[in-house]
């Protein structure tokens, strides 16, 4: 597991917070409130997808979500006190390598380290549904340690759509095994698998999480910009399961 010594200090504060408010939607920027193609002044941008049954998809074939509340103030009550119901793999969230490899490691095991830091978001077009190795070599991806694609989802807003739609852009298993023999750290997408949907077996997330690589899936990128930036993605600490939803938070670089 990382530690918080081997974290940047100036990261600390912004990872406490991120970790304790998960269930804000996107208007309640957890630094300013603003919408994210409206970064505000401290620079960090809201990247997860909110968690409302109503708009949020879910992956064909997950546990639905349901959000009730055992008590409610407007009902009279004392206190609200709301029930949250939903898969692991709801809205955005974190694969560990539990998921698919037998002896991988579970969510709460999950080191910090390829989990904050410098990252590289890669915008690829809305043509293209197979991120493979020709897509991505057209790309300057080389040399980024963790890399997170915006693709057809965030440009026609399907992380805000309660409707799920098979054919997101996914990232081929000759892809995924370039990342990995390149050492990149964590791989992050904008909708809810990083797997083409019906795939006979699961090659790219076998791919990366035998490596030990942790994927975010449902990523909600629709106002951030291809570029280098800071970015903090935390799972929620759940003991001995194989995913995770998560907040996941990105600051522009300087050049």
């Amino acid at each position: 597991m990382g530690t918080v010594s081997s974290i940047p200090r100036g990261w600390i504060v912004a990872t406490l917070v991120a970790a304790g408010v998960l269930a804000c939607t996107r208007r309640q920027l957890v630094f300013s409130g603003a919408m994210p193609d409206a970064p505000p002044s401290s620079g960090w941008i809201d990247a997860p997808a909110s968690l409302d049954s109503a708009t949020t998809p879910g992956y064909e074939g997950n546990a639905p979500m349901k959000f009730e509340f055992l008590k409610a103030m407007r009902k009279g009550d004392a206190l609200t006190l709301p029930v949250y119901s939903l898969g692991a793999h709801s809205g955005t969230h974190i694969d560990a390598p539990m998921h698919f490899v037998r002896d991988g490691a579970p969510i709460d095991r999950v080191p910090l380290e390829p989990l904050i830091g410098p990252a590289r978001v890669i915008e690829i077009p809305d043509s293209v549904q197979s991120i493979d190795v020709a897509e991505l070599n057209r790309h300057d991806w080389k040399g980024a340690p963790r890399v997170l694609f915006r693709t057809r989802s965030s440009v026609r807003g399907w992380m805000r759509s309660a409707t799920f739609h098979r054919d997101f852009a996914y990232v081929a298993p000759d892809a995924a095994q370039l990342l990995a023999d390149a050492g990149v750290q964590l791989v992050g997408i904008d909708y809810l698998s990083a797997e083409q949907f019906g795939a006979p077996e699961p090659r790219t997330h076998r791919i990366l999480l035998g490596k030990g690589i942790p994927i975010v899936e449902g990523l909600s990128l629709e106002g951030v910009r291809p570029g280098d930036y800071d970015v903090i993605v935390l799972p929620m600490k759940v003991a001995g399961h194989e995913g995770a939803p998560a907040r996941a938070v990105l600051r522009k670089r300087a050049p």
